[in-house]
């Protein structure tokens, strides 16, 4: 299981959880790892494989999740030819694939009645049986699981078997989720923000401005460190200015004025839209999360004058633009942001005034 990222943090908290990870390492013990999604629990699971004595024998993972109850079993403990339909071959298991070695079991809660009797006898006698077979296998595997469910509530309900929890619980890692890991969220952005500039071929990191850092630390991060690393990769390839520190960050790709359930004429842009602004021309300038420079509005057309409506509001709409570029400095984002536009709505407006060409003076 190759892995290109590794633990970052300095958080207490995720501290003690990785203290308490690499302790339980060298013990042949199972271990239950506990967290939200996204908080690193195949990290874990990698660490305390290769900080065992098993080092050196496979690691075998199997999500209970992806597949089918019917496949389930097959999957963790082999079948024999002809055992079942489709069954044309013998064929291991994910426990003799990993034997001498570790077999990580995420999504555990997922396991079916029949698979985790099957599995307590695994963990109880160190054997299986393949479907179909008579005769028991000996495997020699240690057992590392992972949920983001609570597995006494599901043994309360009978929905887990109480005596394989028992044995699975020699320890628990419980991982703490990323809104509670605090000083971890920039140091994780940063390093996140590099490895992404660097694969853009950026000649170097410019950094996030003072009001993209706030936002990414203020948010509450349901999807955790998954969900910041494609936040912040997001953020620095849809960045136009490698040499600017990046300041728009957009926590939901979805969202969109043209998205269903949206009104394709809504002015607003949706939450989650851009919550930071700013770029080159501001000449290093942050400006407030969710609070962009105002541009001030020109004053309106003479009623008792106007006998032409639609030239009227043309103009109007026109100098309004034309204020609001330099207001903020021609910088086409912060414009957008100003005037409560998205982006994509601001440069239909400019094109429809002949304004895209537009250039400080």
């Amino acid at each position: 299981m190759a892995r290109t990222q590794n633990f970052i943090g300095q958080s207490l908290p995720f501290l003690d959880a990785v203290e308490r990870a690499s302790r339980a390492a060298p013990l042949n013990r199972p271990v239950l790892v506990i967290g939200e999604r996204g908080t690193g629990k195949e990290l874990i699971a990698e660490r305390l494989h290769h900080l065992s004595s098993r080092w050196a024998g496979p690691l075998v993972t199997m999500n209970c999740a992806a597949l089918p109850e019917n496949l389930i079993e097959a999957e963790l403990f082999g079948h024999e030819a002809g055992a079942f339909t489709g069954a044309a071959k013998t064929r291991k298991g994910r426990f003799e694939e990993a034997d001498g070695g570790t077999l990580f079991l995420d999504e555990l809660a997922t396991l079916s009645s029949p698979a985790q009797d099957r599995l307590l006898r695994a963990v109880e006698y160190g054997e299986i049986t393949r479907i179909g077979a008579s005769r028991p296998v000996k495997v020699d595997v240690r057992i590392v699981a992972a949920t983001n469910e609570h597995l006494p509530r599901l043994t309360d309900e009978g929905k887990f078997r109480a005596d394989l929890l028992d044995r699975l619980s020699f320890e628990v890692v419980t991982l703490p989720p990323l809104r509670l890991r605090q000083g971890d969220i920039p140091l994780l952005a940063e390093h996140f923000g590099r490895r992404m500039a660097a694969e853009l071929e950026w000649g170097g990191w410019p950094g996030f401005s003072r009001e993209a850092t706030a936002a990414l630390e203020s948010y509450a991060w349901p999807g955790n460190v998954r969900e910041l690393r494609n936040v912040v990769e997001r953020a620095v390839y849809r960045w136009d200015d490698p040499e600017a520190p990046v300041a728009a960050i957009q926590f939901d790709p979805f969202a969109s004025p043209w998205s269903l359930g949206n009104s394709a004429s809504r002015a607003d842009p949706p939450a989650g839209e851009t919550q930071s602004v700013g770029g080159a021309e501001d000449s290093g300038r942050d400006m407030p999360v969710g609070q962009p420079a105002a541009a001030p509005h020109p004053h309106a057309p003479d009623l008792a004058s106007t006998n032409d409506f639609r030239a009227a509001v043309h103009a109007y709409e026109r100098a309004i633009l034309e204020q609001a570029l330099k207001a903020n400095r021609f910088n086409q984002r912060a414009t957008a942001a100003a005037l409560s536009l998205s982006y994509d709505q601001l440069r239909h407006a400019l094109k429809r005034h002949k304004l895209l060409d537009s250039e400080p003076a």
